[in-house]
């Protein structure tokens, strides 16, 4: 399904909805029904498309008035005076079917490419306008800022054949069953028209369609080329429905076996079996290929295969590419990943406008905004974050800016507001800087008090090595004070009293930086408190020690190890 243009556009292209209704002008690539969804009940003047394409339609909703349709011809241009800028269309042919055309948008908002439907060949290319085709140096004269991209084979990899070599193919199928009385052309869409023509003037024979089951088939087969169409039932080549198409090839073949008469003649020109079906060989994409059911296969195309895709966008060079079908498909492309996620965007590029953002080159007063803030487009739109310009800028309100949510352009909700009193964002170099300079002063800490420590203890080693051990007099004492029941050990009130002493501002979350406390909680996340210093845990080990050695009186010299 086509997808809905960006708010910033005047116009739609294939699409007839609640959206679409909000724009002012709407134009029709081609007849598709898929393309066609919604037009019975939301068309409204004016619609522009080929007067093929009008036919078409007419024919399938006759309920439509005419007089809505305005016509623009292949190669025409056509100036539209809108209230907010004057802009050119330019059609172009899609190498699709009867009366599709590719549209060029030109105006304040860029030069746009719409696709639609399209076979991007390298002929199809030169019938593009000069200036977008002829190079100066490495680059065109002009580019595209943006295309949407039919990429309904974007992932089919396979080198497919051209338009004319799939319908000599047909031919040279045909002609290698001479004696099959009836040829079945799985031909009942719109875009096998070339094929049906080439298949009567080369035999000589007109082709039945039957009205009753294949109106649409016939209508539009009327109008395009109403020369070979037949109403005979007799006729040797007639047109089949792919729906059902196996059960009936299976069955007559197996009947005329069955009664010993010639084979019927069953041929399905489609990409879709050689893009889908797995197979234990790769089939013959210049030969016809018979499957199980005794259907003969053609790969025929009317959309651009991922290699054909890839040659047009190197050709023409557009700035973004978005896929039309299926969505986000243009993602996958390689010219797109190396050349459309380095594009850098100025703030007044007109592609903004397309999107409805608004930038205004200032200095951002608000104290949460982060200096040069980069803005990113939504996912949904398909342009990641590094593309854009780093730039200081102040945003509408009405645009939201989201990484996740809703893949369609102009179906966005508003911004949520953010009160900034309980939300404060802070610059993540900001608080890196904050770390490394306590981290810093904690390790020159350290190392300072590790040192200390160090030069007590050969202090006290040498005056112990030259007094001794302690006098018996105050031996006695100690043992006078345990006869007594009373502790040696200190009070609670002193243990405290040292533990207090002892703490330092290193391990303590309440030192940290109050911008770094609200960066955390901002993140709802725990504010962590920091690994215990060197020196906190030599003295805990120490006092472990003592304490165990107090509990137990194991020995009398654990009274006098140093605190």
């Amino acid at each position: 399904m086509p997808i809905e243009m960006p708010k910033g556009l005047p116009f739609a292209v294939d699409t007839w909805s609640s959206e679409s209704d909000k724009k002012r002008y709407h134009f029709l690539s081609h007849a598709h029904r898929d393309h066609l969804s919604g037009i019975a009940s939301r068309a409204s003047y004016p619609i522009y498309a080929t007067r093929v394409t009008i036919s078409i339609v007419l024919s399938y909703f006759p309920q439509l008035d005419e007089a809505i349709f305005v016509e623009i011809k292949v190669g025409e241009t056509l100036v539209i005076n809108d209230a907010d800028g004057a802009f050119s269309v330019t059609a172009c042919d899609a190498n699709h079917c009867p009366g599709a055309v590719m549209f060029i948008f030109e105006g304040t908002f860029g030069n746009i490419l719409h696709t639609g439907d399209c076979r991007l060949t390298a002929d199809c290319l030169q019938d593009l306008p000069l200036k977008y085709i002829t190079k100066r140096g490495k680059e065109m004269l002009s580019r595209f800022d943006l295309i949407f991209l039919d990429c309904t084979f974007g992932r089919c990899f396979l080198k497919l054949p051209t338009k004319q070599s799939a319908i000599q193919q047909v031919i040279n199928c045909i002609w290698k069953h001479p004696h099959a009385p009836f040829i079945y052309l799985a031909c009942d869409l719109l875009g096998h028209e070339e094929m049906l023509v080439e298949v009567s003037r080369t035999f000589g024979s007109k082709i039945f369609i039957d009205l009753a089951i294949y109106h649409d088939r016939f209508s539009t087969l009327s109008l395009v080329a109403p020369q070979i169409v037949s109403n005979d039932p007799s006729s040797r080549f007639q047109v089949v429905g792919y729906p059902g198409l196996y059960q009936r090839a299976r069955e007559a073949i197996t009947n005329a076996q069955t009664n010993h008469q010639p084979t019927p003649l069953f041929i399905r020109p489609s990409t879709q079996w050689y893009a889908s079906k797995v197979r234990a060989h790769t089939p013959s994409l210049t030969e016809p290929e018979q499957d199980e059911f005794g259907v003969w296969h053609v790969c025929f195309s009317i959309h651009s295969s991922r290699e054909e895709l890839e040659l047009a966008l190197q050709f023409l060079q557009p700035k973004w590419v978005i896929s039309t079908t299926p969505p986000s498909l243009a993602m996958e492309l390689s010219y797109v990943k190396k050349h459309c996620f380095t594009t850098r965007w100025i703030p007044d590029d007109p592609l903004w406008r397309i999107f409805k953002f608004s930038f205004k080159k200032t200095i951002i007063s608000a104290p949460a905004l982060v200096e040069s803030e980069m803005v990113p487009l939504p996912v949904s739109v398909g342009v990641p974050a590094e593309v854009l310009e780093q730039v200081e800028i102040e945003l509408e309100a009405t645009p939201p800016i989201t990484l996740f949510g809703r893949a369609r352009f102009g179906m966005l909700d508003e911004f949520e507001i953010i009160d900034e009193e309980k939300l404060e964002i802070y610059s993540l170099e900001e608080c890196n800087l904050e770390l490394d300079g306590r981290l810093t002063e904690e390790l020159t800490t350290v190392e300072r008090r590790t040192e200390e420590l160090c030069i007590d203890e050969k202090e006290k080693n040498e005056q112990r090595n030259n007094n001794g051990q302690r006098s018996i007099k105050e031996l006695h004492v100690e043992d006078r004070k345990m006869d007594n029941g009373e502790s040696t050990e200190p009070s609670e009130e002193e243990k405290d009293k040292g533990f207090e002493r002892d703490r330092s501002c290193i391990g303590s979350s309440q030192e940290l930086n109050q911008s770094l406390k609200r960066l955390y909680r901002s993140r709802n996340v725990p504010v962590p408190r920091p690994l215990p210093s060197l020196v906190e845990l030599m003295e805990a080990s120490k006092r472990a020690k003592i304490g165990d050695k107090s509990s137990n009186h194991s020995t009398l010299n654990s009274s006098y190890s140093i605190p």
